[in-house]
């Protein structure tokens, strides 16, 4: 299981582990059953705080996404891989509405909003 950290981010570390393992479960990388690493060797990997990556896992356990069963580990749960995906749109269209209203608030135009969000889309 492949997670990179930005500390940079604003984001928060738990929140970025979480996004990240929901990602691999909806890509299929994670399938149900599927093993998380434990909490020490995930911290130890990432060099962050155990109770960092705990936090991760139990969010992720209160969402559905994971099950840990005491003193064997933390699984991932069968999910409705749909329900994800929809969960995941609604962030990103709460994200994608702080950001128009954010260039709103700059006095820039909803066309030329569209247009540079149309410019980053080319990528």
């Amino acid at each position: 299981m492949k997670i990179i950290i930005n500390s940079s981010s604003m984001v928060p570390i738990y929140e970025q582990i979480v996004d990240q393992i929901k990602t691999l479960i909806r890509n299929g990388e994670l399938k149900e059953s599927d093993a998380l690493p434990s909490v020490r060797t995930l911290s130890k990997e990432l060099k962050i705080s155990a109770l960092t990556v705990k936090k991760a896992y139990d969010n992720l356990e209160s969402e559905g996404f994971t099950v840990t069963v005491h003193g064997k580990g933390t699984y991932v749960a069968a999910t409705n891989t749909e329900l994800l995906l929809e969960e995941q749109k609604k962030e990103l269209e709460a994200d994608l509405e702080q950001a128009i209203l954010k260039g709103r608030r700059y006095g820039i135009s909803d066309e030329d909003i569209k247009s540079l969000f149309e410019l980053i889309m080319e990528g």
